[in-house]
């Protein structure tokens, strides 16, 4: 791919083009810093920060520098692979591999119906044009049953957000006075550009403020100049208190409130019988302290907060997503520079226009929120007797065996299907289970983008593109799901040549040529994302085919929000605004602003139908005025400690890196404990522990440390991963921390996990 490279390389030298340097970007967290690298052959040799890049501007952390263990992994399939009867798996031809698995599917569909098929996954953390390919299978099947990493993790915050915005916020930390993180360490987890060094300006000013609510003394609490050191899944009760406080004490933005918002009322009513002492000492935190938390938001003239899985796999997760939005929301912290406010997205992860109408599964009776059913309910509904059950799965960019809970029963209901197909880069545990793996290329070896974006005034994206060849016998999702969507039938009545030859037309042509199309056949929206691919995508440079399905998503862009495109210096009117757009994504490799917004423009980005901020969500108000019943400890004689399963570490990154040679720290991952722990149990440093919980047994390395509140324990997220160096028995190092949660520890309303509170016992292990 030498034209390509050098296409877009930042620097190059013809006599040695180890010395060439490439960007792209890191795909180990949701960030997507902008990186450059260099190459030896396939070998990634170098990485280091793209300053130029729209959104990162040369910033990295050391996750950056090891994704040559991703991508040069010796895991790596390169055939497609078929399970025989006895369990074993052989190579099979891509041919023969697309027919079995769309018959296999289609035989599905034709005894039990397209409702009993399922769709999981659909993009990890630095790819989600497979999601968009996806689709187009899923409307080819007519599937309709679908769940993702989502569903276990974000759903309450949506569910929440929906009935509060009708839209996702998110906070502008660079510029807040006063930054709120919530069960999030974003020295680790990132979460917005730049994290790293925007943490260091917030210590650095005295005029902004840091407030960490975690148990955990973590980078960022050591930041903070207000830590709330919170007693494990009592989250609940000190963002009560500090809600009350800010009644108690005439806080709140009243005329604000009156313009911007309805439901006030009905908040201050059930807050005021909150009892701020006895809540303080249920959650750990002096009522004084929380007093003056209170007080230096309300001072502030921006607050923005930023929740994460600390709070959101743990007890009331839901609630305590409500809580932190009444709270700034309370505060007038909207719409401002440095405060909270909706944004616009080239495509969103979540449907809020479905708000309020979320139906029950069929099979478990759970909520489907936003369209996905809840991770902890897909292994009971597969292995129900229910004529309804789950009978077939396609699992994309996905790892269901390992990163939901209770690992084994995922195990058992992925051998009770019908069918089912993975589609990823490696042998993972889930692939492990299906009939049939079909080898995706890496990120790094065709085009791939993110929609994790999320900001304002200015919003940035950046489509990457590949700097190597496709590994040999794989294929990019694109090419998989259009392959699958043909073998279908579904392609069948759309005139592809027609819209090919329009796309070699020119612009105008391709615009009139797909939109007439579309408005006479519903498959072709439908299938829209292979129709690119097909169509316009053969136009594309040379390995930029799969983005295609991107020019959907200018053109939707430019034509909901115009005059903000405009701002951010693309030109044009109508469809012409959304291939200046369309170009611009595809030219720069450094990524661009897409919209840039006044800060008036808040509230038009609110999905109410009077634009105001709904503080009223019945069933949580209900909920808080019977929290004073509620337990606030869930462990037991048998189960006296809190387990964090899947803490963020420094060489932690989700299940995308198997190699375990590139942890340079922690290589096992250790379970972390305090010195008053560890004393009482008799466990040194580096010792062998044994982790018993209601769903499981482990035996990991102790780390004895002061960053953890006695009482609690944390083992890190991405290990317990099988790695076949040798291609022999896969080699699995530390411990998998779903071998060790239950299904049946969830959030009421979202049924997201209580990963981050598994009640346990810790024991030593003689030496």
């Amino acid at each position: 791919m030498t034209d390509l490279a050098n296409g877009q390389a930042s620097t190059n030298d013809e006599a040695d083009p180890t010395k060439t340097w490439h960007k792209t970007a890191c795909v180990l967290c949701s960030a997507n810093c902008g990186v450059e690298v260099r190459l030896d052959g396939r070998e990634i040799t170098r990485v280091r920060g793209n300053k130029s890049h729209v959104a990162s501007k040369g910033y990295t952390c050391e996750k950056a520098l090891r994704i040559n263990h991703y991508q040069n992994a010796r895991s790596r399939l390169t055939s497609p692979m078929k399970r025989m009867p006895d369990g074993s798996y052989i190579e099979v031809d891509w041919d023969t591999a697309i027919s079995e698995v769309a018959a296999g599917l289609a035989a599905v569909r034709a005894e039990h119906g397209s409702e009993r098929l399922m769709y999981y996954g659909g993009g990890g953390q630095g790819n989600h044009l497979c999601g968009a390919y996806g689709s187009a299978t899923q409307r080819a099947l007519g599937i309709t049953r679908r769940s993702n990493a989502l569903a276990q993790e974000k759903t309450g915050e949506s569910w929440v957000e929906g009935r509060m915005f009708m839209a996702h916020t998110h906070g502008e930390f660079s510029e807040a006075e006063v930054s709120v993180f919530l069960g999030k360490n974003p020295w680790h987890s990132h979460g917005f550009d730049e994290a790293r060094r925007v943490l260091k300006e917030i210590a650095a000013d005295e005029s902004r403020s840091m407030v960490v609510i975690d148990p955990r003394r973590t980078e960022t609490a050591d930041l903070a100049d207000y830590w709330l050191q919170v007693k494990p899944g009592t989250d609940a009760f000190l963002l009560s208190a500090l809600i009350a406080v800010m009644f108690d004490e005439n806080l709140v933005a009243t005329q604000w409130l009156t313009d911007n918002a309805n439901g006030v009322s009905d908040v201050r009513a059930v807050f005021s019988t909150v009892p701020v002492a006895d809540f303080a000492d249920r959650c750990g935190i002096d009522e004084e302290r929380i007093r003056e938390t209170a007080r230096r938001m309300a001072r502030a003239d921006s607050v923005s907060v930023y929740e994460d899985l600390g709070i959101e796999m743990g007890p009331h997760s839901t609630l305590v997503s409500y809580l932190q939005r009444a709270m700034w929301v309370l505060l007038g912290s909207y719409g401002r520079p440095g405060a909270m406010s909706a944004h616009t997205s080239m495509a969103n992860l979540f449907n809020y226009a479905a708000t309020g109408k979320e139906p029950a599964d069929p099979v478990t009776g759970g909520a489907v929120i936003n369209g996905l059913i809840a991770c902890n309910e897909i292994a009971d509904g597969i292995l129900s007797d229910h004529p309804d059950r789950t009978r077939a799965m396609i699992v994309e960019s996905g790892n269901p065996v390992h990163s939901l809970a209770e690992s084994d029963k995922f195990r058992r209901a992925m051998r009770s299907l019908d069918f089912s197909v993975v589609i990823d880069v490696a042998m993972t545990e889930t692939a492990l289970e299906a009939e049939y793996v079909l080898p995706a290329s890496s990120q790094y070896e065709k085009a791939e983008t993110t929609f994790f974006g999320a900001g304002f005034p200015e919003n940035k994206f950046h489509i990457r593109r590949p700097i190597l060849d496709g590994l040999g016998g794989t294929l990019p999702e694109a090419e998989i799901h259009s392959r699958l969507v043909r073998e279908l039938g579904a392609l069948d009545g759309i005139d592809i040549e027609g819209l090919r030859a329009a796309a070699v037309e020119g612009e105008h042509a391709f615009t009139q040529a797909f939109m007439g199309a579309a408005g006479s056949n519903k498959n072709v929206a439908g299938l829209g994302a292979v129709v690119l691919y097909e169509t316009l995508g053969t136009t594309l440079p040379v390995g930029m085919e799969g983005a295609a399905a991107m020019w959907f998503s200018a053109q939707r862009t430019a034509m909901a929000y115009p005059d903000q495109v405009r701002a951010a210096g693309h030109e044009g009117d109508g469809p012409d605004l959304g291939w200046s757009l369309f170009n611009a994504l595809m030219s720069n490799d450094d990524g661009v602003v897409y919209t840039r917004h006044e800060y008036s423009d808040s509230f038009d980005l609110l999905g109410t139908p009077d634009q105001k901020i709904n503080m009223a969500i019945p069933e949580l108000l209900e909920e808080v005025a019977n929290l004073s019943e509620a337990p606030t400890d869930y462990t037991s004689e048998e189960f006296p400690f809190v387990l964090s399963a899947g803490e963020r570490r420094s060489f932690t990154a989700n299940t995308i890196m198997r190699d375990p040679a590139w942890r340079k720290r922690d290589p096992e991952g250790a379970l972390r404990l305090s010195p008053t722990d560890a004393s009482s149990l008799g466990i040194g440093d580096g010792a062998r522990v044994r982790i018993t919980t209601p769903g499981g047994m482990a035996v990991a390395v102790a780390e004895v440390t002061d960053t953890m509140m006695e009482g609690h324990v944390a083992l890190p997220n991405g290990l317990g991963l099988g790695y076949s160096p040798a291609g022999g028995e896969p080699e699995v190092t530390g411990v998998s921390p779903n071998e060790l949660t239950t299904t049946d520890w969830r959030d009421p309303i979202a049924g997201t996990p209580w990963h981050k509170h598994v009640p346990a016992r810790i024991e030593a292990i003689a030496p």
